[in-house]
């Protein structure tokens, strides 16, 4: 892990840095509107259990009997396009970023310069919740026992993983910008 976190240190230049940020603000308002919209016509207005934080297994049946076959369809097709990318827009911007901030504010012998894989820890949560929804709602009505109730944890695991994501991210910010200020000049 600590090779990883390094590595992603050595990588995180603030080229880098600006272009994920680029990339994850061009995402947001240009994929994600008509994603958004796009399952909210396919689900009839359903709750989704991607944007949930907390369902129950029965929930996530209710779910899936509410989307109808073709709206079932059209949520597993998500997860395995829309939902593969969408990590990978949100992981490379928050761990790039945090990479950047944590190494201005911290020095390298900190142990906190790990949480720069958090962001990692948050995208794989979300692929084990698409897979996990995926074929409970793709099985439906038959039940899928044990990753119905595995989708019920890997959900909000993402959402806690990816909310400190932005925090640590937050205040790594702060602090480089604390570092910098009280940097003597020469």
């Amino acid at each position: 892990m600590k090779k990883l976190s390094n590595w992603l240190y050595r990588m995180s230049t603030g080229w880098l840095t600006l272009a994920a940020l680029a990339g994850f603000l061009l995402f947001t308002a240009l994929v994600l509107p008509g994603q958004s919209q796009q399952a909210r016509a396919n689900s009839g207005g359903a709750r989704t259990p991607d944007l949930s934080f907390i369902y129950t297994a029965d929930d996530l049946y209710r779910m899936a009997e509410a989307y109808g076959p073709d709206g079932r369809q059209a949520y597993i097709r998500a997860r395995f396009t829309f939902d593969l990318v969408w990590p990978l827009v949100y992981t490379c911007f928050l761990a790039t970023s945090l990479s950047w901030a944590l190494g201005r504010a911290l020095p390298e012998s900190s142990r906190w310069r790990t949480l720069n894989l958090v962001p990692l820890a948050a995208a794989l949560f979300d692929y084990l919740e698409n897979v996990a929804t995926s074929l409970v709602i793709g099985r439906y009505p038959a039940a899928t026992p044990g990753i119905d109730v595995l989708a019920t944890f890997f959900t909000p695991l993402k959402w806690i993983l990816l909310g400190l994501g932005f925090a640590f991210l937050a205040i790594g910010l702060v602090l480089a910008a604390v570092q910098r200020i009280q940097k003597p000049k020469s």
